[in-house]
């Protein structure tokens, strides 16, 4: 296995995403990131984060529509995604083994994990809704 550079950058968009909870896209991390360096490239941004899933020290997070977004909890844990405005939140609640079990039933091969997204309105998308009923 080739030996990784160290790379400065790499680490501080893997330290940028440890300090977040909002699942930031590469263009948010590149936003924040730029701070600390002004010259680094949205490429390079792009390259960093594709690296970090690959080493699986970030997980990426495809939701079907919108940019892919990023996490650095690594932990098995479920996710909330708001159909109106894109808010991603983490679910305070135990990953469920069983349907791993139930699923496998289905499966020829062997399943060993599941990804699970919980999609409705969020409680800001929710309260807008309310008051802008007739």
């Amino acid at each position: 296995m080739k030996t990784l550079k160290y790379s400065r950058q790499r680490e501080s968009i893997k330290a940028c995403l440890m300090g977040r909870r909002d699942h930031p896209t590469a263009d948010h991390v590149y936003l924040s990131i730029r701070q600390q360096y002004p010259n680094i490239s949205l490429g390079t941004v792009y390259r960093n984060l594709n690296l970090l899933v690959e080493l699986g020290d970030v997980r990426k997070l495809s939701f079907g529509c919108g940019p892919d977004r990023f996490d650095a909890d690594l932990t098995p844990h479920y996710h909330f995604v708001c159909r109106q405005c894109g808010a991603i939140a983490d679910l305070p609640m135990k990953t469920s083994s069983r349907l791993n079990l139930e699923a496998q039933q289905f499966c020829e091969g062997v399943i060993d994990s599941h990804l699970t997204y919980f999609y409705g309105l969020c409680k800001d998308c929710m309260s807008d809704r309310i008051t802008k009923e007739p």
